[in-house]
């Protein structure tokens, strides 16, 4: 059992990859699209303050 849960943690401590990244950081932007709190004016400004969120929660930098 304390196997299983070593194992279990090993697999949660693996690193994210920049795709993944990317696809979290779509996954919001469309949503957000959706919801109208973004639009074609102000896409590339939030896209990146979105894509530095997610990349700063997952990694330390």
């Amino acid at each position: 059992m304390a196997a299983d849960k070593e194992k279990n943690r090993q697999q949660y401590n693996r690193p994210i990859t920049d795709e993944a990244i990317f696809k979290v950081t779509k996954e919001i932007v469309v949503k957000f699209i959706e919801v109208g709190r973004l639009t074609p004016a102000n896409f590339e400004e939030a896209y990146e303050k979105i894509y530095a969120t997610v990349r700063r929660s997952v990694r330390d930098e």
